[in-house]
């Protein structure tokens, strides 16, 4: 990806329909002589820093398009460490666009996706996490994902990382020296300091690892499955949980026959519930295309609910059924949550006998809605949110995953390395491995193609 960081760009850094208020953003060398050259007001180029001024923008025949406020931000202290003004105008799509045109005419030229945050990059004002935890804080829809983005942006992983390479890089540079005089046959690193190292970094990512599936979730949102055997009362369930008839409810057996999706937001975390086909054997070749979304589904979700009817289920069919599918969640470390329904006129004690085999069920009746409250405390208690509250660390973005992962793996190595009295040579390159992964996740290892694809994802404002 080719970077200019000798020009001025511009773009819209609101939103694209009308409103009250539009912010138009330049930052480069000449953002302040190029607004300047439209701006009748103060001279811009004489004013301090993290300032704001009234005025008016001119056209070229010196009439007046618009009244607006400019605030300046003077290099370095910037968001993208270069001179940056935001114009405030009056949110009429033609009015923000004629501004821009004007701009473009003085010296400005239109910015690419992520183009600022790309120079803030450049200029050291974030690392790439931190920059990637911009569009994450953009794009968060809940409180969860909201609050794992700015501790991502404040710098929380990045200190982390941080100061995992800078352990090892103390003792690469030892390793490395004792390379350079290899002839002596001398030793700087203490073997087993750096055991002990590599084992407690390696405990270290795997860590991090673990909570990205924490992670994960809590930024993309949780899959749910409601599955079960047709009229169990899956679609009357996912009304009841969304508050709204989403799914049609009927008597007729295989009604449901594609996957109805549908999000809620629990305690700050997003769910997003997938209403699916009852699991039969069926001769009807639609309905079989359901049931075999169905599966695809299970295999796919966080969190599977299988629905039965009380009514309807007889232990030992329960029994080889929730067998069947704990083998299948622990396969996809995804979480089963069996709920009986239809529970009227039956006693918890009652039902709690009748299936002694079910570890820790919800007892609901969806169609009047006992039982719900429950089932989302059950639903949110699977998420483990501590570590956000106690603000942990916790990896979000996949890309940071993969990178742990191959550092973990060099790291592995190195300690095993260690343990078989294999050379300095071998354990300096498995350093360097795992040096150069962690590095790729803050941005200190980097190429054009992957800057390219980061901030191709970002609106054009930011």
């Amino acid at each position: 990806m080719q970077t200019f960081t000798d020009d001025t760009i511009c773009a819209l850094a609101t939103g694209s329909g009308p409103a009250a208020i539009s912010v138009i953003r330049l930052s480069g060398p000449e953002a302040v002589t190029i607004c300047n050259r439209v701006f009748k007001g103060k001279d811009l180029t004489q004013v301090s820093s993290h300032t704001i001024h009234f005025g008016t923008i001119r056209n070229d025949d010196n009439s007046i398009l618009d009244e607006v406020l400019v605030s300046v931000f003077l290099n370095p202290n910037s968001y993208t460490g270069e001179d940056v003004i935001e114009i405030s105008c009056h949110g009429s799509p033609f009015i923000r666009q004629e501004v821009i045109n004007l701009l473009m005419t003085k010296g400005a030229r239109m910015a690419k996706p992520g183009e600022f945050t790309l120079r803030a990059f450049l200029n050291q004002k974030l690392d790439l996490s931190q920059a990637e935890a911009v569009a994450d804080l953009i794009n968060a829809d809940s409180e969860a994902s909201h609050r794992l983005a700015m501790q991502q942006m404040r710098g929380g992983f990045s200190n982390e990382i941080g100061k995992l390479r800078q352990q090892l890089i103390d003792f690469a540079s030892l390793i490395e020296l004792e390379l350079d005089f290899s002839e002596e046959d001398v030793e700087f690193a203490d073997r087993d300091a750096l055991n002990r190292l590599l084992l407690k970094l390696h405990q270290l990512t795997y860590d991090l690892i673990r909570s990205f599936k924490v992670g994960n979730v809590m930024k993309n949102g949780v899959p749910v499955v409601i599955a079960g055997k047709p009229n169990a009362g899956k679609s009357t369930l996912l009304n009841q949980l969304l508050k709204d008839e989403r799914a049609i409810v009927s008597d007729i057996a295989g009604t449901t026959r594609d996957v109805i999706e549908d999000e809620m937001v629990l305690d700050g975390i997003v769910f997003r519930f997938f209403d699916t086909a009852g699991i039969r054997e069926t001769q009807d070749t639609v309905e079989a295309i359901g049931v075999q979304k169905t599966l695809e589904k299970i295999h796919a979700a966080a969190i599977v609910i299988y629905l039965f009817d009380v009514n309807d289920m007889e232990p030992d069919e329960l029994q080889t059924i929730v067998t069947d599918l704990q083998q299948q969640t622990d396969q996809n470390n995804a979480q089963l949550l069996v709920v009986a329904n239809k529970i009227d006129g039956h006693s918890t004690e009652e039902l709690q006998q009748r299936y002694p085999f079910i570890e820790n069920p919800v007892f609901i009746a969806a169609k009047s809605g006992t039982g719900i409250t429950e089932l989302e405390k059950r639903l949110t208690d699977f998420v483990n949110t501590s570590a956000v509250g106690n603000e942990d660390v916790v990896v979000t973005n996949s890309r940071h995953y993969e990178a742990l992962v191959n550092a973990n793996e060099a790291l592995l190595r190195g300690h095993q390395g260690l343990e078989n009295g294999i050379t300095g040579d071998f354990i300096a390159m498995d350093i360097r491995q795992a040096l150069h992964y962690l590095g790729e996740i803050t941005g200190e290892i980097t190429n054009d193609d992957l800057l390219g694809n980061i901030f191709a994802n970002f609106c054009i404002g930011k």
